[in-house]
């Protein structure tokens, strides 16, 4: 269990000291209160939300207000673990005021302690200006789920040396733009270790080997939610979707067989004085 509160600075420590960073992504008070009574450093509100909670097929629908109603609800159960919310599609792409506005209301509204932004260098300028509300930012470039149709799918990035250069490139105007964190998702993993160790701030992987400073996984994920359905980089620490159908089945069972609930153990009293007047 984290027993000291996690800020920006102590998960930058952490990459001093060489500690590696654990983050989860989170979505409900329930779940928050759980990773909260864990070791997990920080987690990530992130918009994939659109898919492990609304069923869409991508990230694109996911709109502010569904981040802001998320992030608040995993607020409230957490006092000492990191909160970053996403920014989601199309939230910060028109301007640097439509950008600090947006982060601002997941600060203000959905109580979360930094924002996280896909993009490279070409959104340094929103970093900037987020940052300069004092506003802490994390950064994310690699496979940006938000650009799956530039992309066309979801794909391995910097494979070549033209597109690896350009994450290296992408990885250090983030930093001296201001982002205190960067997350590397479905890189090549020398090609994040060489990045982890061109910059200063923590590098956070996902699918990007184990030469980051951190990783994240997203939980339903890590938790086999999905009928043994997870990417390549992912692995299963439980197997709680087996175990939550088999408890839903054994419920179902005993619901139908009438030995749930039993009288006295699962039920309550009242007197036979009070049922005696009733039947009056």
């Amino acid at each position: 269990m984290a027993l000291k509160k996690q800020t920006v600075t102590t998960l930058q420590k952490m990459k001093t000291d060489g500690d590696k960073i654990a983050m989860l992504t989170c979505y409900d008070f329930t779940t928050a209160r759980l990773i909260e009574q864990s070791a997990i450093d920080a987690v990530l509100v992130g918009d994939s939300l659109g898919m492990t909670m609304m069923g869409y097929e991508d990230t694109l629908p996911v709109t502010m207000e569904d981040m802001i109603h998320h992030s608040a609800c995993v607020s409230r159960g957490l006092k000492n673990t990191f909160l970053v919310a996403d920014m989601p599609f199309m939230s910060y792409h028109i301007s640097d005021q439509q950008a600090v506005e947006n982060a601002g209301r997941l600060i203000k509204e959905g109580h979360a302690n930094a924002v996280k932004l896909e993009g490279g260098a070409k959104y340094c300028s929103r970093i900037r200006a987020i940052v300069d509300a004092q506003i802490p930012v994390v950064a994310h470039i690699g496979l940006t789920p938000q650009s799956v149709n530039a992309f066309g799918g979801f794909k391995v990035q910097g494979r070549n040396v033209s597109r690896a250069r350009e994450l290296i490139d992408d990885a250090k105007k983030i930093e001296q733009a201001g982002a205190f964190m960067l997350t590397l998702e479905c890189v090549p993993e020398k090609l994040a270790s060489l990045i982890t160790e061109e910059i200063a701030v923590p590098t956070i992987g996902i699918g990007a080997g184990a030469g980051c400073d951190g990783q994240i996984l997203v939980y339903q994920d890590m938790l086999d939610m999905y009928d043994g359905l997870a990417p390549k980089f992912v692995k299963h620490f439980a197997h709680i979707g087996r175990e939550m159908k088999d408890a839903f089945n054994e419920y179902s069972d005993q619901v139908k067989k009438r030995s749930f609930p039993v009288t006295g153990e699962h039920t309550f009293k009242i007197s036979d004085e009070v049922m005696e007047e009733l039947k009056k």
